[in-house]
């Protein structure tokens, strides 16, 4: 398993307050989304997300987001290697998606086509 990219999460209280910011330390353009209950922006390396406290508390318990070319060979990879599966992939609207916590209490969410 090769992880491509890491992408850091970040909860805010003011998503579009707090765009222009992290547009300006990456140099890239916000792509802003919605999933389950939460208005995220993707800019460069960094997820921005808010909403109600009780989705976001979801969103924030996953520690970063991992891109991987093989979402179901990475996944494997993990739990072989002593990752618990927390949920098995599903299709998001960007792909894939699983979520792991790794055999030292981190929870990551593994993202691939």
């Amino acid at each position: 398993m090769k992880i491509e990219s890491v992408i850091a999460r970040q909860s805010v209280d003011d998503l579009e307050g707090a765009i222009p910011f992290y547009e300006r330390l990456t140099g890239r353009k916000a792509e802003r989304f919605e999933f389950a209950g939460v208005h995220l922006a993707s800019v460069g390396t960094f997820l921005l997300f808010c909403g109600p406290d009780e989705a976001v508390s979801r969103i924030a318990a996953v520690t970063a987001t991992l891109t991987v070319a093989d979402l179901p060979s990475a996944v494997e990879e993990a739990v072989a290697a002593g990752a618990t599966l927390v949920m098995p992939p599903q299709p998001t609207p960007n792909g894939h998606r699983a979520v792991l916590r790794h055999p030292h209490g981190g929870v990551y969410e593994y993202v691939g086509p």
